[in-house]
């Protein structure tokens, strides 16, 4: 399991990153956006192999690589869909990342994996019930939370417009 994390953030990392050696190799890429998300895909290996995900970044005012990012997808087919947080490497570990999707329920805990040059990662698996209501909420702002360095905490907005979309679109590839 922790393999299929490493890969799925791995491909993250990959995406994001800019000026490294393995951004000078850059992969066949496509994008298509719906609404709020964007589904990204690239061919990557030998023999070539699509690997797509689903994503929603922010970006601060002035900066064109994202702050934080959500990134859905598979490492493989036959993996389970995961929901991965990329968070800046300032981030306090211990208390991992909280994502809350809806106001009536009780948020759900994703601990912090690993912290690399282009960010701090933490996941968590997404069952097909889980699929079903986010795909429900079509304009509610949710956010993810997590505490800084500092100790302070940081509410990251996530807007669902699009999400089925997206999601149907990341399933057919």
């Amino acid at each position: 399991m922790q393999e299929q994390v490493l890969r799925l953030g791995a491909a993250a990392t990959l995406l994001l990153a800019t000026g490294s050696a393995l951004a000078q190799t850059t992969p066949q890429r496509t994008t298509a956006t719906y609404e709020d998300w964007t589904v990204r895909c690239e061919m990557r290996g030998t023999p070539p192999v699509k690997f797509c995900e689903m994503v929603q970044a922010v970006t601060a005012p002035g900066q064109s690589n994202p702050v934080t990012q959500i990134a859905i997808g598979r490492a493989s087919p036959k993996d389970a869909v995961k929901m991965v947080f990329q968070l800046p490497v300032n981030v306090w570990i211990a208390t991992g990342v909280k994502f809350n999707y809806d106001p009536r329920v009780p948020p759900l805990a994703a601990p912090l994996r690993w912290c690399a040059p282009a960010g701090c990662f933490a996941d968590l698996e997404l069952k097909d019930d889980m699929v079903k209501r986010l795909r429900a909420l079509t304009t509610v702002q949710g956010r993810f939370e997590f505490k800084d360095a500092g100790q302070r905490d940081v509410a990251i907005p996530v807007s669902f417009k699009g999400f089925g979309l997206a999601f149907d679109a990341l399933t057919k590839e």
